[in-house]
């Protein structure tokens, strides 16, 4: 135990001193308007996945980044047809404002997932932060740690009844036309939006490329359309006469001359980018960039236009790591984005930029059992449960996990026998299942910059992206427009 913590004066004191912050942030708003806004979206990141994250960073007392921002609310992540949503229908909510239906992105409710042709009528179609910055003379971009047309990221500039339907051959497999229904991938190469943005830096190479066609590391595409995709984005911005760059490796990113680039591709995996923490582990640290250097790279981009930009960032493997019942992993990849963050928010201006920290929906994970203070949080709790067996602090509510709870044979299993500090290893589950589900409750939103203090409270997730663009004066949120 912390000797001072034991005095009651150093919980006065630490009173007071938030207590001075907030008085004087309240003392002095921020009523600017801001010319930048970058929207920071960890995937999966629960309040539970933040508490746990601070515990492995050292201690229950820390702070991640963004938890030092001066204004903190709570946004309902619910889609239209189900009360836990998935990456998708959260996508359209907090990128568009308006709620869709579970995994579908850029179309209203109207637009049942599978369906195969109510999402080509534009009536449905929902407009993005980035369309909105774009038809404001803004730059936009977008950073991911998975493909750039998974469902997180296609929420930027997307529009389709399924959120699978990244390359044509998974839009014949549902048995529905590739011509009738475009693509994701081709979405971001041909249509406005997707064509438009600046920056666009994440995995997913196989999306882009025919299956007859090796990428840069020797793995063949997906695509049944005899198409590169990339090799088609590089031929069109040529052709219009634009400097636009493609990479592939770390390397690329960090030799890409940003004074002399308008247009930034960047995809550095066939399908996700690799766990933060499995770049040490397999020694990718000199192959793969870093979330945190790919943000700095798209802010140094899109720094350029005078009018000011718009920013996607996701951290995605935060979530993929629940659903593998991988905690370990998962708090790796929070601790990064966190970094990502402050590496942000150190970048710009609180003047002018404002940037939002959230996440699309939660997961099962939870700390329990009593812990010590200063006990590594992938142990085992301190306690037994009443069968005897020991049980760890983090668990989950169902998930592959199941496998190292329980046996068929002997019941619960003893954990003493496992190394539950193997990054790999996946934590108790009470549910069998292939992959842990997402949670249902709310998460919390994190502000700085101009008029951060419009994130208080709690509300609908659809007002995050309504709130950003009023600030920036941009959409249908304007000033003129309300």
């Amino acid at each position: 135990m912390a000797t001072e913590e034991a005095d009651t004066q150093f919980w006065v004191d630490k009173a007071q001193n938030i207590l001075a912050h907030k008085l004087q942030a309240y003392n002095q708003l921020n009523n600017k308007r801001a010319k930048n806004i970058i929207l920071f979206l960890g995937d999966g990141m629960s309040v539970h996945t933040v508490t746990a994250t601070r515990d492995f960073m050292g201690d229950s007392s820390m702070q991640v980044s963004f938890e030092k921002f001066p204004y903190t609310g709570l946004s309902k992540t619910y889609a239209v047809d189900k009360r836990t949503p998935d990456s998708a229908s959260t996508a359209t909510a907090y990128l568009s404002g308006v709620k869709g239906n579970y995994g579908t992105i850029g179309v209203n409710a109207k637009v049942p997932k599978y369906d195969c042709y109510k999402a080509n009528d534009t009536s449905t179609h929902t407009e993005s932060l980035a369309k909105w910055a774009q038809d404001a003379g803004k730059w936009a971009g977008l950073v991911t740690t998975a493909r750039v047309t998974h469902a997180s990221p296609a929420g930027v500039y997307a529009h389709t009844a399924n959120r699978a339907w990244e390359y044509d051959e998974a839009i014949i497999e549902d048995g529905c036309s590739p011509e009738i229904n475009v693509d994701i991938a081709r979405q971001l190469v041909e249509w406005p939006v997707g064509k438009e943005l600046r920056v666009v830096l994440g995995g997913g190479r196989r999306n882009f490329r025919d299956k007859t066609m090796n990428d840069e590391e020797g793995q063949p595409g997906l695509r049944s359309d005899r198409r590169d995709l990339i090799k088609e984005w590089l031929d069109g911005k040529r052709a219009e006469k634009k400097s636009a760059e493609y990479v592939w490796s770390k390397k690329g990113l960090e030799m890409v001359d940003i004074s002399k680039t308008e247009y930034l591709m960047g995809l550095f995996s066939p399908s996700h980018c690799p766990y933060h923490g499995d770049l040490k582990r397999n020694r990718l640290e000199n192959s793969d960039p870093s979330l945190s250097l790919m943000t700095q790279k798209a802010i140094e981009l899109l720094s350029k236009n005078e009018k000011g930009y718009f920013l996607f960032v996701e951290g995605a493997r935060i979530d993929m790591a629940h659903h593998d019942s991988r905690a370990h992993k998962s708090l790796e990849d929070t601790e990064q984005f966190a970094k990502a963050v402050e590496l942000a928010r150190n970048m710009t201006s609180e003047e002018d930029t404002l940037i939002v920290v959230t996440s699309d929906h939660s997961h099962t994970m939870s700390l329990n059992g009593y812990p010590y203070r200063r006990q590594n949080i992938f142990e085992l709790a301190p306690g037994k449960a009443s069968d005897g067996l020991p049980y760890t602090i983090l668990s989950y509510a169902n998930g592959p996990g199941y496998s190292k709870t329980f046996s068929s044979k002997t019941g619960r299993r003893d954990l003493r026998k496992y190394d539950t500090q193997d990054p790999s290893y996946r934590f108790m589950a009470t549910v069998p299942l292939n992959s842990e589900t997402h949670g249902a409750d709310d998460v919390g939103v994190f502000a700085s910059g101009p008029m951060a203090h419009y994130f208080v409270g709690n509300y609908e997730q659809t007002n995050i992206p309504a709130t950003m663009a009023h600030i920036a004066n941009i959409g249908p949120f304007a000033d003129d427009k309300l």
